[in-house]
């Protein structure tokens, strides 16, 4: 069986160098500081791979994640119900959906992109994500975007 991604809050100081360099590789990418990642890697000091490597994997947690817009995408196995299971547990959490995509299944197998508001009496991400990773048929999810 195959080990489902955690997620960990953990003090800036008890992250690797390197990834907080991502971070900031990635904040001036979006900022629009730099045009390429190679001018972002460069300003940061870290190689390209080691910025491909990381840049899904890691994000600043913001305090005022409230009112913050979530995209992810769930690979899940093409059964009934289990789409109304996944947002179960989005309804559970209160987040609020604001987009659901899923596409046409392959081979048992279907990809749902979901993009969900965090509302101010929206309960822990964190769990409701595990929750979502842990639920029979699903094989991955993956944090696309958060603004």
């Amino acid at each position: 069986m195959e080990e489902k991604s955690k997620y960990f809050v953990v003090k800036q100081k008890a992250v690797p160098e390197v990834l907080l360099k991502v971070v900031e590789a990635k904040r001036l990418l979006e900022s629009e500081k730099v045009e390429t990642v190679q001018e972002a890697t460069e300003r940061t000091g870290i190689s390209r791979s080691s910025f491909y490597k990381y840049k899904d994997d890691i994000f600043p947690f913001h305090q005022n994640a409230k009112g913050k817009t979530i995209t992810f995408v769930i690979q899940m196995d093409d059964e009934p119900g289990l789409l109304s299971d996944v947002l179960k547990i989005v309804a559970e959490f209160r987040a609020n959906i604001l987009t659901i995509h899923q596409s046409i299944p392959i081979n048992g197998i279907a990809s749902l992109t979901l993009s969900v508001e965090v509302l101010p009496n929206t309960g822990d991400i964190s769990e409701m994500i595990e929750k979502i990773e842990n639920k029979s048929g699903v094989h991955y999810l993956k944090i696309l975007a958060r603004e």
